[in-house]
């Protein structure tokens, strides 16, 4: 477990929306927000039940809105991305958390560590948190998670299942 991870809109929605939140604490201390990231989730307004979340987890931390570095900004990715692609270059000993391939790519090229959401389940299985991630990746495609069933297979495979 590290100390902090960086999350994006989409994975912390499926996630709450899904109720797996809690599945992101056997990954760090800490779930780091950018303020363009939590912008986006307070788009839905106060009472969805993401942003809930965000006002009640105190280990759901937001941060300020980031600067985005030129580098990052050349990539042009989406707005939360990039936030979160900033905060994953100006904290090396974190790893991010983004489902977006465009932005996934741009974490790779950028050699910051990722997970997606899927990543987060396996990691939940592996640590014990679950005991089997087939049912919880179903829960989770029912609740707006797109993925293509080759990358399901995969995971399930992965995850021995």
């Amino acid at each position: 477990m590290t100390d902090k991870a960086i999350i994006n809109a989409s994975p912390l929605i499926i996630l709450s929306r899904s109720g797996y939140l809690p599945l992101l604490r056997g990954l760090a201390r800490e779930i780091w927000i950018p303020g363009q990231v939590a912008d986006e989730i307070w788009h839905y307004g106060p009472d969805d039940i993401t942003a809930q979340s965000i006002m009640q987890l105190p280990w759901l931390v937001q941060h300020p809105t980031q600067t985005i570095p030129p580098s990052v900004a050349a990539l042009g990715i989406d707005e939360g991305e990039a936030a979160v692609l900033a905060m994953g270059i100006s904290h090396p000993d974190t790893e991010v958390i983004i489902d977006d391939l465009a932005g996934r790519k741009c974490a790779d090229a950028l050699n910051i560590p990722l997970r997606g959401t899927v990543g987060v389940v396996l990691a939940a299985k592996k640590r014990g948190f679950i005991s089997k991630a087939g049912p919880v990746i179903d829960d989770m495609l029912n609740k707006g998670l797109y993925l293509s069933a080759d990358v399901i297979n995969k995971a399930l495979a992965r995850a021995g299942e």
